[in-house]
C-alpha cells in the first residue's frame, strides 16, 4: 500500500528515475530531485510560497524573447552562470581565466586591422588596447580571432542603441607574434537589465543590478579551446560586488594614462590618452 510523507518521498521518486536509458540524465534528474527535495524539507517551504515561486518562474519564461534571455538573467545573479564556467573551464598556468560570455555577444564577424579605430565619434575617455595570445608555454598564436565588444561611455551597448552599424566591437587577427591591439574608448559600468522578474528578486533582497566597467573578449585558434573572458578597468566602484560575479583579480586590467605622442600603431594620439597591454594564454584541447 502506497504512504508517502516527508521521509520516505524523496527516495521513491529518484527510484521513479532509476529505467532512465541516459546514464547521464539519470544522473543529473536524481540528484535534481534529492538537492530540491532538500532544499524544501530545510526551509519548510509553505504552500503559498511555493505558488509564489512558480508565478514567479511563469514571469521569468514570460520576459524571454529572441532579444532577451530572463532565465540567463536569473541564472547570473544567483551565481550559476559562473559556477557552471568554473567548473567547464579549469585553465592550467599560463592560460587565461574564463567568465561569463553576456548577452550583447552577436558574432564580430567586422575584420579589423590592427590599430584600427571602433570608437569613431563615440564620447569617450580615448583609449589604446593591445595584447598578444599566446599558449600556456608562452608560444605566440598566429591567426587566433579576437573578438571584442563593449558598453559606451554612458554604459549602453549598440545593440541595446539600435545603430545600423556595429560600433565598440570587432573581430581581430593575431599577427606572426600574436599580436594584436585596437582604438576605443574607456567603457563605463551599467546596470543589467532590472525591469522584469529577476530585477524584482534584486530589489526585494537590497543587492544592486551594476557591473563594473569591462571589456569582452572572445579568442578563439585552432588546437586551443575558445577563451570568453572580460578585463575589468580597475577602479571601478563595483569590482567588489558585481551583480553577475564574473570579476576575477587575474582580469583586473592595468590603466597607464600618457601624454600625446602617437599610438602604438604609430597614428598621432591626442593630448591625453589611456593605454591597456594584457597577454592572454589559451587553454590547448586534449
Amino acid at each position: 500500500m502506497l504512504s508517502f510523507d516527508e521521509h520516505n518521498l524523496t527516495d521513491e521518486v529518484v527510484n521513479r528515475f532509476a529505467g532512465c536509458p541516459d546514464d547521464r540524465l539519470k544522473q543529473v534528474i536524481q540528484a535534481l530531485v534529492r538537492h530540491a527535495h532538500a532544499f524544501v524539507k530545510e526551509v519548510e517551504l509553505t504552500e503559498q510560497e511555493w505558488f509564489a515561486a512558480i508565478q514567479f518562474l511563469t514571469r521569468t519564461g514570460q520576459m524571454c524573447d529572441d532579444k532577451r534571455q530572463e532565465f540567463i538573467l536569473l541564472s547570473d545573479v544567483l551565481g550559476i552562470s559562473m559556477l557552471v564556467d568554473a567548473i567547464n573551464h579549469r585553465m592550467p598556468d599560463g592560460a587565461t581565466e574564463s567568465t561569463v560570455l553576456g548577452p550583447f555577444y552577436l558574432g564580430e564577424h567586422r575584420v579589423t586591422p590592427f590599430g584600427g579605430d571602433i570608437a569613431g565619434d563615440e564620447p569617450g575617455e580615448r583609449l589604446f588596447v593591445e595584447g598578444t595570445v599566446s599558449s600556456p608555454g608562452g608560444a605566440p598564436i598566429a591567426g587566433a580571432t579576437v573578438d571584442i565588444w563593449h558598453s559606451d561611455d554612458d554604459g549602453f551597448y549598440d545593440a541595446q542603441k539600435g545603430l545600423e552599424e556595429p560600433s565598440l566591437r570587432a573581430r581581430f587577427i593575431t599577427d606572426e607574434k600574436g599580436r594584436f591591439g585596437f582604438r576605443s574608448i574607456v567603457p563605463s559600468s551599467y546596470p543589467i537589465p532590472h525591469d522584469g522578474p529577476v530585477g524584482e528578486l534584486l530589489e526585494a533582497t537590497k543587492r544592486h543590478p551594476m557591473r563594473p566597467a569591462h571589456i569582452h573578449f572572445k579568442i578563439a585558434a585552432p588546437g586551443h579551446e575558445t577563451l570568453v573572458t572580460h578585463l575589468f578597468i580597475p577602479g571601478d566602484p563595483w569590482l567588489e560586488s558585481d551583480a553577475v560575479f564574473g570579476v576575477k583579480e587575474s582580469l583586473i586590467a592595468t590603466l597607464t594614462t600618457r601624454q600625446g605622442g602617437s599610438y602604438p600603431d604609430g597614428s598621432a594620439a591626442p593630448d591625453t590618452w589611456t593605454h591597456l597591454a594584457h597577454d592572454f594564454g589559451l587553454k590547448p584541447t586534449a
